[in-house]
């Protein structure tokens, strides 16, 4: 940051050599002042650092539990005996730990500093390790459910927070078969080395297999599919012991193939669970949320039916505008339906519900602008009370963001001669905060704004749209979300697009009416 002492100087007038002398001696150059550290974030890193070390306790807890249950009369004995193989135990559960909070440190510090974050992921760490044990112990350790983890992984956070931590998985339970006392023997110590390249390969397989899955029973199919290569990989792992017993190299092949469908049949039955409990958004509750039959939007569907068929086509506006940029188009598409929910407290109160009569021809445009904005906020509390994700429900509170109600501004203009402050007929806010908030900011503008014009050209709804977005860019809408020149280009052309074919032209139908016996009569 630099400051001129004198203004009285012609720098033009200046040779170079004088310019430069005369900036090194005049101008102050200061450096930007540092940033103020966030208190909250502060606290936010000891909570983290703390549910971290609590996690970690837990799990190691239920592994010394695992130790207790192989032998029940002699595991004091064993902690006394294997004192060094429990203490490297615990060392390496430590770093495990260790490894996944710096590696959410660096690449995602949002989720790190979430609590809900944390305990999901240790929670389900716990619960796949006992179930992967329980399997080992009774069965075999070729029928365990390997996949388990990395798919729960996988529609509970993302693909590539799964691929790493299904490798600190695979380490984990590597780990566990290692200092549980539970193999003896060289053959079995032979099996839990092979189970590690069995983790790997099964987990990162079921990860890419699973990427484009949408419903629950293509993730059943997954488990099908992902058999093969993992029955193979433990076909080439037992061949010495094809040579010596092959009922039991067939047996342990056909457990590898069981514990794939294993492996989707418990993701199947477990993630509604961890859906509920950490209100989480997969793509199976997306499809479920936006089925018409979804409580919230049967209501919609019965009480504000103008309202719901205009969510729909800003649904479909939603979704295409964010395949165009590569967002999710399945929470574009959720978000959009639940958008407008808040309309549900006055229905009436709104055009597209009314008849006739209209409430707002017998009060005040103030008043008026305070029943319609407030939808936005009642949306948002209506989703929140019925459990929908915070991410639909931040949408219903961001899509009009801060802009002003301008029907009813214009009525008090006129009403007031042009006394009106703005402020009292503006949205509450906040501005979208995510791409997907601005998306359907934009739709919901548009489908409303061409929805009113009488000339539905191509032209004219390309002007109409390129107006709503340029709107929105001068009042600042898109200052707090990363949406760019590039996407807002693109979603005004798919729009266009999309709206001239929604208002498409259609031909008059003739003024003819048929009789039961097909003669022809006007219909004038």
């Amino acid at each position: 940051m630099s400051r001129r002492k004198t203004d009285d100087v012609d720098l033009e007038q200046m040779t170079t050599q004088q310019k430069m002398q005369y900036l090194h001696e005049n101008i102050d150059i200061r450096k930007p002042p540092k940033e103020k550290k966030d208190p909250k974030k502060k606290h936010k890193m000891i909570v983290c650092i703390c549910c971290y070390a609590l996690s970690y306790l837990v799990l190691l807890a239920v592994i010394f539990g695992m130790i207790v249950l192989n032998d029940f009369s002699g595991w004091i004995d064993y902690f006394r005996t294997e004192f060094a193989n429990v203490l490297f135990l615990i060392v390496s559960v430590f770093f495990l730990v260790v490894i996944i909070f710096f590696y959410f440190l660096f690449e995602d510090r949002e989720a790190l500093l979430s609590t809900a974050n944390t305990v999901l992921i240790f929670s389900v760490i716990t619960v796949c390790a006992v179930i992967c044990y329980l399997f080992g112990r009774y069965l075999s350790i070729y029928v365990r459910p390997f996949a388990l983890f990395a798919l729960l992984m996988l529609f509970l956070l993302n693909r590539r927070q799964a691929i790493v931590l299904n490798f600190i998985f695979t380490f984990l339970i590597f780990v566990i078969d290692m200092y549980t006392n539970r193999y003896d023997g060289l053959e079995l110590v032979e099996e839990v080395y092979s189970t590690l390249m069995i983790g790997f390969v099964s987990g990162t397989l079921a990860i890419f297999f699973a990427g484009n899955v949408k419903t629950r029973a293509g993730l059943v199919l997954t488990g099908v599919a992902l058999a093969l290569p993992t029955s193979i990989v433990v076909a080439l792992l037992n061949l010495s012991t094809l040579r010596t017993n092959g009922w039991l190299y067939l047996t342990n092949v056909g457990y590898r193939m069981l514990g794939s469908v294993v492996s989707a049949s418990l993701a199947l039955a477990l993630l509604p669970i961890f859906e509920i409990i950490f209100n989480k958004l997969t793509i199976f509750r997306l499809r479920e949320l936006t089925s018409t039959n979804a409580p919230l939007l049967n209501r919609l569907k019965k009480e504000a039916p103008g309202t719901f068929n205009h969510s729909l086509i800003v649904a479909q506006l939603s979704e295409a505008c964010a395949v165009a940029i590569g967002e999710n188009a399945e929470l574009a598409r959720a978000a959009a339906y639940y958008h407008d929910v808040g309309k549900l407290k006055d229905p009436q109160c709104f055009t597209e519900n009314q008849t006739d009569y209209n409430v707002h021809s017998e009060i005040t445009p103030e008043l008026s602008a305070d029943i319609i904005r407030s939808h936005a906020q009642d949306g948002y509390d209506l989703l929140i009370y019925n459990h929908l994700p915070k991410a639909i429900a931040d949408v219903a509170k961001e899509h009009h963001g801060t802009l002003p109600v301008k029907y009813f501004f214009n009525k008090a203009l006129r009403i007031t001669g042009g006394e009106a402050n703005i402020m009292n007929f503006s949205y509450f806010g906040p501005t979208p905060q995510t791409r997907i908030s601005a998306i359907v900011m934009i739709a919901d503008g548009a489908e409303a704004a061409t929805r009113a014009l009488k000339d539905h050209s191509p032209e004219n709804v390309e002007k109409t749209v390129r107006g709503i977005i340029e709107e929105r860019m001068d009042l600042g809408q898109f200052a707090e979300c990363d949406i760019t020149m590039r996407d807002l280009t693109i979603i005004k052309q798919t729009l266009v697009e999309a709206l001239s074919g929604v208002h498409h032209h259609r031909v008059e139908y003739p003024s003819i009416r048929f009789k039961r016996d097909r003669s022809v009569e006007d219909d004038k």
